[in-house]
């Protein structure tokens, strides 16, 4: 049964629990590992984010550094000790990246909800002022020292991730163990924490972090114990849409399926989170995702 929250997003509450929503992804990046720079060009990300909402998005997330596998990231002075750090996209490129959308889109679609997909505390400070009103941070608030201090006094909704390492080791990690408990342990912590920031919890929804730091095996535990992620409280996010575990899933020949060829896995996967109680899924493929939610929420309530 999935719980009821209200969401409070600063201006506006967002109701979450009565059905899935779904959240599209906005990639500004030349080397996203979904698109490959598709929507780089801040028109062609406008247009798509456009198109999202036509197809019946919730919200759109804008993102302007990829934090695929491999890339390269680095914490803010004060923010959690990474060794070998180099940065990937520096501050005043993701900002020259990612304003114009949130701002374009907002005029376009003054109703529409905007995330901004970040790790740094002054690119989220000025994605809100620009009219985002979530920030949705892969980092778990761990990679800048000020990011919590500067959520504390925005006006807007938070998403805090779980995450092993920095995506450069993520091929490297030592295995989880119990994928589900090191999950629910830390995400219980690190929200502890966000609370004792002064960030309200009404403010915060948690996101599992599927492939961000455990490998293909220990995605699905997680996948299928997802439920019990309800135990914590907090409204409820997931990304699985397009991630490796899948294509190494239905891999042909010896060889992953390429992420244009992830569709249906993607599919099947968010379906199962649906029914596991997610609040929100973020996906690439929104319109086929929007159908399987339907499709999903009429079975659940089918069950009473």
């Amino acid at each position: 049964m999935r719980q009821k929250f209200e969401w409070d997003l600063g201006k506006r509450r967002l109701a979450l629990g009565e059905r899935t929503l779904v959240m599209g992804v906005v990639n500004v990046t030349p080397d996203s590992f979904s698109d490959g720079g598709l929507h780089f060009d801040p028109k062609h990300a406008v247009g798509h984010a456009l198109r999202l909402l036509d197809e019946g998005v919730d919200i759109v997330d804008v993102g302007g550094e990829s934090t695929r596998p491999g890339a390269g990231v680095r914490p803010t002075a004060g923010g959690q000790n990474f060794a070998r750090q180099h940065v990937s996209v520096p501050e005043e490129e993701e900002l020259r990246r990612v304003i114009p959308v949130v701002e374009a889109v907002k005029r376009a679609r003054p109703d529409a909800v905007v995330s901004v997909d970040t790790y740094k505390a002054a690119v989220a400070s000025a994605a809100v002022t620009a009219g985002a009103e979530i920030v949705n941070d892969v980092s778990g608030f761990l990679w800048d020292a000020a990011m919590a201090t500067t959520l504390r006094g925005l006006t807007c909704g938070a998403v805090l991730m779980h995450m092993r390492g920095r995506p450069e080791e993520w091929r490297t990690l030592p295995p989880i163990g119990d994928a589900l408990g090191v999950v629910k342990r830390e995400l219980r912590d690190r929200t502890g924490k966000a609370l004792e920031a002064g960030i309200a919890g009404e403010r915060l929804v948690l996101d599992a972090g599927f492939g961000f730091g455990k490998n293909f095996d220990e995605n699905y535990p997680l996948l299928g114990r997802f439920g019990e992620l309800q135990e914590l409280g907090f409204p409820l996010m997931a990304g699985v849409s397009r991630k490796s575990f899948l294509g190494r899933t239905v891999a042909r020949h010896g060889k992953d399926a390429p992420t244009a060829e992830r569709l249906a896995a993607t599919l099947a996967a968010e379906t199962a989170l649906v029914l596991s109680g997610v609040h929100i899924l973020r996906t690439h493929d929104v319109r086929a995702c929007v159908d399987a939610v339907w499709v999903a929420e009429a079975i659940l309530r089918a069950q009473g």
